[in-house]
């Protein structure tokens, strides 16, 4: 795709804004300008306003789009989905022109007057997506897991760098007080000397034939496969199927299935604990089971293993052998945490820390961190590196179980030490005319 020339950060383009408005009304004031527009009435001036575009139009960006409705400084001006329905729905609910809606997320990305884009598609879409939309100037939030393959992964993040775009990854409970108040007493030795952490995450499933149909009116079905080998159309692979979309178990569009899917979260969660954000295991080992017949073909169930640098053991199973959760473990105690937190002692739960004591970062909410940092141009609570680490972990873990036998991992080359079959794992030949 061709390179565009970013955009001046969002900060600057607000102070121009701030000049020409200033000069404007030193002139006059038109009498039918609407106080909203000016920022009054408990709203926020237009020109202060970041605008955003959706991209993937299903369920999760239901949630993305609602943390943005929630920012009086956010405004939603224009939807993308491969899927007409999709993005009418959006586009009606927000109320915006016919024009504002696209099949083509790169005739969106086209727009000068977007700021930033929220990225909700298939997990085999995020990477050049989210590439396509740093290189046009944009910053981005992005579902999770941030990758298909670890290449695509260190690929974004090497492009958001060199772009300086802001980035924020869909790992949301990242926000959370309990999450931070978890990570922190492990940080600052509150349980000992940090062993073991044990994560349970659910389990992936299985579904019989699905015979090929004709593709729906309004599909595009070619942009929806994008990069991944062809593949005849049926409801199953895009659609939800028992609450969830098919593609989560497809291997061509979710090369490790759930335990990337669901347990990036668990895995960022235990990242920030031990502070490994940066890096990754040096040994994995997994074995689990798959299915035998039907559309889904990713794991089901699995038992993991991770050994990181510092000598932590990360056993990660499916929730069939294990609470769904993070659990660290240190010789003076543990503290379990995802959406609430336990520990023991439990005088644990109330703990307050000092001045000169590690006090991770306070995120007033995901998208709101996103937003706020958008103006500061400063680095979000989950930005690339950390979100290509913590799905780097999960890939492996898929890797590890397809493979069944021990892997040895170099965190700093991201390659697969004397492991050539592994390595070709790393990578997959996209679909022509998608590339990196």
């Amino acid at each position: 795709m061709k390179r565009i020339a970013r955009r001046p950060s969002v900060s600057r383009r607000l102070s121009r804004r701030r000049f020409l408005s200033a000069a404007a009304s030193a002139v006059a004031v038109p009498y039918f300008v609407r106080p909203a527009a000016l920022g009054l009435c408990g709203t926020v001036a237009a020109s202060e306003r970041i605008t955003v575009g959706l991209i993937g139009c299903g369920g999760r960006m239901g949630g993305v789009s609602g943390g943005l409705a929630s920012c009086k400084d956010a405004q939603r001006i224009a939807v993308c989905d491969v899927y007409a329905p999709a993005r009418e729905r959006y586009r009606t609910a927000l109320k915006l022109p016919p024009e504002a809606a696209y099949r083509d997320f790169r005739d969106m990305l086209a727009r000068s007057d977007i700021d930033a884009v929220a990225i909700a598609t298939p997990d085999h879409w995020h990477i050049l997506t989210a590439i396509a939309a740093v290189r046009a100037g944009k910053d981005v939030y992005c579902e999770k897991p941030l990758s298909n393959t670890i290449a695509e992964g260190r690929a974004l993040v090497d492009v958001v760098n060199r772009y300086g775009a802001v980035f924020q990854h869909g790992t949301q409970l990242h926000s959370l007080w309990e999450v931070r108040h978890a990570c922190q007493l492990v940080r600052n030795g509150r349980i000992g000397k940090l062993h073991t952490i044990r994560i349970g995450s659910p389990p992936g499933r299985a579904t019989g034939v699905h015979p090929s149909q004709p593709v729906p009116e309004g599909l595009d079905w070619d942009l929806w496969q994008g990069p991944v080998p062809h593949a005849p159309f049926t409801p199953a692979r895009v659609f939800h199927q028992g609450g969830l979309p098919g593609w989560y178990f497809v291997s061509d569009y979710s090369l490790s299935g759930w335990i990337a899917g669901y347990g990036v979260h668990d895995l960022d969660i235990a990242h920030w604990g031990m502070d490994t954000g940066g890096t990754g295991p040096v040994a994995i080992e997994g074995r689990g089971v798959f299915p035998q017949e039907g559309l889904y073909d990713t794991v089901l169930t699995y038992d993991i293993e991770f050994t990181y640098g510092n000598g932590v053991k990360l056993i990660m199973t499916d929730t069939g052998k294990a609470r769904h959760g993070v659990r660290f473990e240190g010789d003076q105690g543990w503290v379990f945490t995802r959406s609430g937190i336990d520990a023991e002692p439990k005088s644990l739960l109330k703990e307050k820390f000092g001045a000169n004591e590690v006090i991770l970062e306070q995120s007033p909410g995901h998208v709101r961190n996103f937003i706020d940092c958008i103006k500061t141009r400063g680095r979000t609570i989950t930005p690339a590196e950390v979100a290509h680490r913590a799905t780097s972990a999960a890939l492996l873990g898929g890797i590890a179980v397809k493979l069944a036998r021990p892997l040895r991992w170099d965190p700093a080359a991201e390659r697969f030490i004397d492991d050539h079959e592994a390595n070709r794992m790393l990578h997959y030949s996209m679909r022509e005319p998608w590339r990196l």
